[in-house]
């Protein structure tokens, strides 16, 4: 089925022929279109008082989430109650996977009372959710019912920085082979901290090294043109 799902994102790219609409549920074509727009999440899909997975996905939840996963129609599924979500969320998270919620933008009450009510509902994504942006009316709960641990959800708040950094070698008087400009900006989404700081470095990057291990960011962000040593530096530190 995850072959024939990878085939199917390619034929959406050109034509998608009636026979191949004829396979695949409405439920599943949906699916497909957003996982076209956020192939590196793992998404959780609004149906009902559920939320569910699907292919590649269903099987990461099924694996980290120690849940149920079988083969419904032409894709792998698995499911969660809507009001656990934000508990798989921040397992899903803790376990380094990127997560993007889908939910459905009207209601069955509202939808049986319209022109539309035999189609399908409409989705999109309203949250997305890494170590570092952690945070969100699914996370950040007012109350919670009996059957969710109060330990399970308040043990893993996110209390890391999420690091952009940029460099600028231009016009840099009396520079040596590697000499650089560096600006770094961290940002704390949780509690709005932000931190700034611009300072020239040598080849051997020990000023961004310095910074980096002090904050000890859990995402960093990076420019599509970045100097080797940087680069290097970043990646020993990522890898440790």
């Amino acid at each position: 089925s995850l072959k024939s799902y990878e085939n199917t994102q390619n034929a959406l790219d050109t034509n998608l022929n009636k026979r191949t609409k004829s396979i695949y549920t409405p439920l599943e074509l949906q699916f497909i279109e957003m996982k076209k727009q956020y192939k590196d999440a793992v998404l959780c899909v609004e149906c009902g008082y559920k939320y569910r997975f699907f292919g590649e996905d269903a099987e990461i939840a099924a694996r980290e989430l120690n849940i149920y996963c079988h083969l419904d129609h032409n894709f792998m599924t698995a499911s969660i109650p809507s009001h656990r979500l934000f508990v798989h969320v921040r397992r899903l998270v803790a376990k380094g996977h990127k997560v993007g919620v889908i939910k459905q933008m009207e209601t069955a009450a509202l939808k049986a009372a319209g022109e539309n009510k035999s189609s399908l509902f409409s989705r999109k994504l309203t949250a997305l959710y890494t170590k570092s942006t952690l945070i969100g009316e699914d996370i950040l709960f007012k109350q919670l019912d009996d059957s969710v641990d109060v330990e399970e959800v308040t043990t893993d708040v996110p209390d890391n920085y999420l690091l952009c950094c940029c460099e600028n070698g231009e016009n840099l008087r009396g520079r040596k082979k590697g000499d650089i400009v560096i600006g770094i900006m961290a940002i704390q989404p949780t509690t709005g901290e932000v931190i700034f700081d611009c300072f020239r470095d040598s080849a051997s990057r020990s000023e961004l090294e310095s910074r980096v291990l002090r904050l000890q960011p859990v995402e960093i962000i990076l420019p599509s043109r970045l100097s080797d040593q940087s680069e290097k530096l970043i990646s020993s530190i990522t890898s440790m």
